[in-house]
């Protein structure tokens, strides 16, 4: 059985309190146990029959990359996600997902999930809601880019990066671990390096945020909230509305 603190268990349980039978089925996800290393790239974009994955630890990031060679990262993944859902139900895979730190994962069938929405239809409620809250995350992706500034973008993403850990048991309001580079948040924000590293001192420099030696520190957390605009009301993890 799923233990009941792992990070797939408590990230749908903000939505669904989860039975027994609930917890058998979501067992299943887990007979097939992979390891991948940093930089491998786990789901090829036009991959037919592609796998799905749910991670259990580290960092992965799904992207496209553009006939000139330019990689737009769309987000980033972290225990308790699930990667490539929607790549066991289309023909092809859309975009391309590559680990970002040493993963651990559980592959995930086609059949997998058929048989799983079959008998445990409360479960596939809850796999329905992580699917609908990732799509409200690429909303929000899309309005830091074509409308935030480059301060906002890049607090809104990491005041978001530390309310999904939060969910999970890896985070808390005072900061979080964090494996990502600044050509990571460049590709994510579209922006250059450089910019990102301008912004990241000018946030230190104003007490607000620290990302140094792997981990992001809030040093301001209300603050940095009320300057990027951030509610977490799209991420929808106050707790479950389905009991």
């Amino acid at each position: 059985m799923v233990p009941l603190n792992s990070p797939l268990t408590r990230k749908l349980s903000a939505f669904v309190a989860l039975s027994d039978i609930d917890l058998e089925t979501l067992a299943r996800f887990h007979r097939r146990r992979r390891t991948f290393l940093p930089g491998h790239e786990m789901i090829h974009e036009g991959q037919p029959n592609a796998s799905a994955f749910i991670l259990a630890e580290g960092w992965a990031l799904s992207y496209k990359v553009l006939p000139d060679g330019e990689r737009q990262i769309v987000d980033f993944q972290v225990p308790g996600d699930f990667l490539g859902l929607r790549s066991v139900l289309f023909r092809t895979a859309d975009h391309s997902i590559e680990a970002a730190t040493h993963i651990e994962a559980s592959e995930v069938l086609t059949s997998d999930i058929f048989d799983a929405f079959s008998h445990a239809p409360r479960l596939a409620t809850a796999v329905l809601w992580a699917a609908s809250r990732d799509e409200a995350m690429v909303v929000e992706h899309l309005v830091n880019i074509g409308r935030r500034s480059a301060e906002e973008r890049l607090a809104h993403l990491l005041l978001e990066l530390g309310a999904r850990l939060m969910l999970v048991g890896l985070g808390d309001k005072t900061g979080f671990a964090c494996p990502l580079t600044q050509y990571h948040l460049a590709d994510a924000l579209g922006l250059s390096a450089v910019h990102v590293n301008r912004v990241l001192r000018h946030l230190r420099d104003d007490g607000l945020v620290t990302f140094q030696k792997g981990r992001v520190v809030f040093d301001d957390f209300d603050r940095l909230r009320k300057m990027a605009g951030f509610d977490t009301g799209y991420l929808d993890q106050d707790g479950p509305l389905l009991r």
